[in-house]
């Protein structure tokens, strides 16, 4: 059985049709998903997650 997850909305999130969901499993796995499409969930390390971050705080807007 996999255990229900706890979902917290991403501080960035403003409206309700554009938001990102973040939980985080027993072993540490992050997982990931988006409001438009729920039932899709990404899962990563806390590692890639922190350069995919980085990397975007470098990218111009």
């Amino acid at each position: 059985m996999t255990p229900q997850l706890t979902w917290q909305k991403s501080s960035f999130s403003e409206d309700q049709a554009n938001c990102v969901y973040i939980a985080t499993t027993a072993d540490g796995t992050i997982r990931l998903r988006e409001s438009d499409t729920p039932r899709t969930i990404l899962a990563t390390a806390p590692a890639q997650l922190t350069a995919l971050l980085e990397h975007l705080k470098r990218q111009p807007r």
